[in-house]
């Protein structure tokens, strides 16, 4: 199951370094606008302490993190939704995806000019939602146009439709994206998924700062500010030196270098982990001889759903789950002393899978 989070920003935001630095390539990229025009994208794996855990108590040969797939997008500007700059291709590539990392500039560089020569966030960040919008606004009033006649005769699923679309017009009327929008019922946020607006999408602001010291400028405050305002998250890191620690071949030397600038984790550790968290997706382990693996789920997915992550005939032909906790295997150090507790779980098919299981599947095919 890929999970996609793609990179969006004005030009020279910092995109293709971080890119590179994310995918530990060489990313085209310079200092003027438009450098990126056929996306790139690149498989990250996603860090997780608990598989060190894990395989400090289960032998393996093989150990696999869960991936998320990082989609390099060429800058957008003002007028992209009307063709400027060849935006209508580039919103066409944000339609793709499943979240969007926005990158905010946050530092000053005369070297690096800026597309409106000023450094605001706030400006940036409006450019881009607008953009985004104007695009949302012209798909809503399609899709009103088609639905109108049907809601009039009385029919109660376009009726329902409608008012979402009266929700979704107005907020964006009013300056707000449609992820905005919190108070949806079940049936709605359905139809709104199947709308595939650009500005329903969830958003991670990535802040971009010269200096790790500048995590908590008033550039970044501002961008706090706004990411609050519309429930999306915030991560702020120095680009540019985050491409020189993955430049950095040997781990030691690496660790090294982040102590020095007091760094526990890389910006980019946790630039992917708030985006897989963005995504709302959890995750389960399976662990033995051969492999040890993390597979990505959906929140609130039942057992045969996460046994179909590894395999359809899984899903299809699911008895049983056996499922222990990372807490207990730290308690009782093997499989064998978590059955002897009578902590290992029997679940079945109405199993809601929690974050963190350590889970065995048995199935007939």
């Amino acid at each position: 199951m890929g999970f996609t989070c793609g990179l969006v920003g004005l030009p020279n935001a910092g995109k293709s370094t971080l890119f590179g630095a994310l995918t530990r390539t060489k990313a085209q990229s310079g200092n003027y606008a438009f450098t990126t025009i056929e996306p790139n994208s690149g498989i990250v794996p996603v860090p997780d302490k608990r598989l060190d855990i894990i395989t400090s108590y289960v032998q393996t040969k093989k150990i696999v993190p869960t991936t998320m797939e990082f989609v390099d997008i060429a800058g957008l500007i003002k007028g992209a939704s009307k063709g400027e700059g060849l935006g209508n291709k580039f919103l066409g590539h944000i339609r793709e995806v499943d979240a969007i990392a926005h990158v905010v500039r946050c530092f000053e560089d005369g070297n690096v000019p800026h597309v409106s020569d000023a450094i605001d966030p706030a400006s940036d960040i409006d450019t881009i939602n607008t953009e985004l919008m104007i695009s949302d606004m012209e798909a809503l009033e399609r899709r009103k146009t088609k639905i109108e006649k049907l809601a009039k005769s009385g029919d109660k699923e376009a009726r329902m439709q409608m008012e979402v679309l009266k929700k979704l017009m107005q907020s964006i009327n009013e300056g707000k994206p449609a992820r905005a929008i919190t108070e949806f019922s079940d049936d709605e946020k359905k139809f709104v998924k199947t709308l595939t607006l650009l500005s329903a999408k969830p958003v991670l602001y990535i802040c971009n700062v010269m200096d790790p010291g500048d995590i908590d400028s008033d550039l970044v405050q501002k961008v706090r500010e706004i990411a609050e305002q519309e429930g999306s998250a915030v991560v702020a890191l120095a680009g540019k030196m985050e491409g020189e620690i993955m430049e950095m071949e040997d781990p030691e030397e690496q660790q090294m270098f982040m102590e020095e600038m007091g760094l526990t984790e890389t910006g980019l550790d946790r630039m992917i982990s708030t985006g897989y968290g963005l995504l709302e997706l959890s995750t389960y382990f399976t662990a033995g001889e051969k492999e040890t693996r993390a597979w990505t789920i959906p929140k609130n997915s039942t057992a045969p759903q996460a046994a179909g992550a590894i395999h359809s005939d899984f899903e299809k032909g699911f008895i049983r789950a056996e499922v222990y906790s990372l807490e207990d295997l730290e308690k009782y150090k093997t499989e064998a002393g978590i059955k002897e507790a009578g902590k290992l779980r029997v679940e079945g098919k109405d199993y809601i899978v929690q974050d963190g299981d350590i889970m065995h599947f048995r199935f007939n095919v």
